[in-house]
């Protein structure tokens, strides 16, 4: 009992120790300032590629099948439907829709990863960096697997540039709200260069390619975020299914009125099947 109190003392002056070299090794100055909250530039509905009009503008290099899958969305979307869109009851958007940055981002520098929190809830990025190979099973998720690499482009001796690469992937995902949509397989391959504008810190720029089955080439398009000028910025809390009053029911969707009563989204559409409820009787 006696010899406890040295020991544990000596466990604690271990631990500290180790805590503080691996801070000294995490020499901040050697990677960029990507500190404050991030918003997107463009303008309008967020979209893959923000240099082109949304929907059928985005001009997305569909094959013929999934062509066919993204025109059945728009039909459904101008009957007043949600057409391909899986995020209309909450679902993660998933990558690379994460990556319009709906409400603003933040980026976390850390010695093993760097993680990117969005203020849209669900859109949280791991991105290792400690040099891992990639795992052999990799447990598939809407966000998907990311391993980073930095780099020195200008030889400064700081790093200006970090390469991901993600993969492992779940679905159903589409690329923003008009249901363009990524293949059912959920075997994308995207890769992504994250870089400060040359000319203007506050902006940084994400040159993103998505490789799928649904593509017939490679689809690359740079999105862009602005630093807000603030010292504290407020982050709010955002909560999709807090207050979404849509309801997916038998591959069918539906809205509840203010009331509380489930109604229709399209015109002449169909009720749910009741077939385990008893009717009611006057």
């Amino acid at each position: 009992m006696h010899h406890r109190a040295p020991m544990l003392a000596g466990l604690l002056a271990m631990a500290l120790g180790a805590t503080t070299s691996s801070v000294r090794a995490f020499d901040e100055s050697r990677y960029p300032d990507w500190k404050g909250r991030w918003v997107r530039t463009d303008t309008g509905v967020p979209r893959y590629d923000p240099s082109k009009p949304p929907g059928p503008g985005q001009q997305a290099p569909l094959n013929a099948e999934y062509q066919s899958v993204f025109q059945a969305s728009l039909d459904d979307l101008a009957k007043g439907g949600h057409g391909n869109d899986p995020t209309y009851t909450c679902i993660a958007p998933g990558m690379p829709r994460i990556m319009n940055n709906y409400e603003g981002a933040e980026f976390v520098i850390t010695p093993a990863s760097t993680h990117v929190l969005m203020e849209h809830i669900y859109d949280l990025r791991r991105i290792f960096t400690d040099g891992r190979p990639w795992p052999q099973d990799i447990y598939p998720s809407f966000a998907g697997y990311s391993i980073g690499k930095w780099i020195d482009r200008g030889g400064t001796g700081r790093y200006d540039e970090l390469d991901i690469e993600t993969r492992g992937f779940k679905g159903p995902r589409a690329y923003d709200s008009s249901g363009l949509p990524l293949h059912a397989d959920s075997e994308s391959i995207i890769t992504e260069r994250l870089f400060q504008d040359a000319a203007n810190p506050d902006i940084l720029h994400d040159e993103i390619t998505t490789l799928d089955h649904a593509l017939t080439r490679p689809w690359t398009a740079i999105k862009s975020y602005r630093r807000l000028a603030v010292a504290r910025p407020v982050w709010r809390e955002s909560i999709c299914a807090a207050s979404s009053p849509y309801v997916d029911i038998g591959q069918q969707g539906y809205m509840l009125s203010a009331d509380g009563y489930l109604m229709p989204m399209k015109k002449d559409q169909p009720p749910p099947d009741l077939h385990f409820f008893k009717s009611s009787t006057k």
